[in-house]
Formats: structure tokens, sequence, C-alpha cells
């Protein structure tokens, strides 16, 4: 099933304080990072609301005021907090082929044949292009509990948001469990 549009998802993490009036740094997870100007408010782990009063980009670094956080003492209480909001607030102006990776954890993964082999546990994106961390269950398929795919067509040839489901190539993916194969190429040598 999928998800409802009312989870939280991280969209910017609060670092060091900036000057004595209550600023931060801010790191937004956010395609442009004025974007988050978009958003009326946040909540961090506690449930703690923050709204921002003033932002502007310094040196490529996104510097924040918060409503009510007036000097440094209070801004440095804020290093490292998570800031959120909820799914729902997303604007959902993607391209059909296109979603937030928010969206896939979580996500049943079928082969081609339609076997459920396990779920989307998380993506990453190192530079090289995104992955999706997989948490397989087919012993004839890896060995492996945990699986890391490329997030490509030829690996993920589709995605059926609909009924929370990817369909995966396992070939494609480096999924096939080549350990019989390894035992004839022996055998064959002796």
């Amino acid at each position: 099933m999928p998800k409802t549009k009312d989870y939280p998802v991280q969209i910017a993490r609060i670092g060091a304080a900036h000057g004595i009036k209550g600023e931060v740094r801010v790191k937004s997870f956010t395609n442009d990072p004025m974007d988050l100007t978009l958003y009326e408010h946040f909540f961090d782990d506690k449930g703690l609301i923050y709204t921002i009063d003033t932002v502007r980009i310094q040196k490529n670094i996104l510097i924040v005021r918060f409503h009510n956080i007036v000097s440094r003492d209070e801004a440095e209480l804020l290093k490292g907090k998570a800031l959120y909001v909820k799914r729902h607030q997303f604007l959902d102006n993607l391209d059909s082929d296109e979603f937030y990776h928010t969206d896939l954890v979580g996500l049943g993964v079928k082969d081609l044949d339609g076997t459920v082999i396990g779920k989307v546990n998380a993506v990453f994106d190192f530079g090289a292009g995104d992955l999706l961390e997989l948490d397989v269950n087919a012993p004839k398929l890896t060995l492996q509990k945990t699986h890391f795919i490329p997030f490509t067509k030829a690996a993920v040839p589709e995605i059926i948001m609909d009924e929370g489901m990817i369909i995966i190539d396992p070939l494609a993916a480096g999924l096939i469990n080549n350990e019989e194969d390894d035992d004839s190429d022996k055998e064959e040598k002796s």
C-alpha cells in the first residue's frame, strides 16, 4: 500500500550560529535552497515549530533567522536540528517518471515474474547516480539480506505507485546469485 501524504520528511538541517543576532546556517535538501521559503513552517524531532523570519544566501550558504530566535546563544542551541515538513506540503509538479526519494522508501519489490522479493529501505545519491537499498528476502537470487541496486531504467523498469510496488530486473540490478555457476566452473576445471 502507498504511504499517506501526512508523514514527516526531512527538508533541512540547522548548522552553526552566524553572527550575534540569532541567525543560523542551514543546509537545505531542496533542489534550490531558496525553496525553503515556500514552506510556512517546519518542525523538529520534538515537534517544535520553526518559522523563517529572514533568509539570504551568503557565499553559497543559506543564512536563516527563525521567528523568536534573537541571540547567538539561542541560535547555538539549534545546531544539528533536523527540520521537517509534512509530505502533503510538497509540490507535486513532477513528470510521470520522476519521484521524491521519500515516496520510494517502503515500496515492495517484485522481480519481472511478479515474485515479491523484498522492499525499498532507502534511497541514496552518492554523486554517481541514485542507489536503492533493498531489504531482500529471496535466497534464490542473493544470499545478502541488504542489497544496493542502481536506480536506473534497466534495473528498475517499472514503478507502480498506486500499488506501492517497484519492478526490478534481477540481472540488471546485480541480484543474481552466481554460486551455482561458480560450482559448475570448478567442476569443469577439475
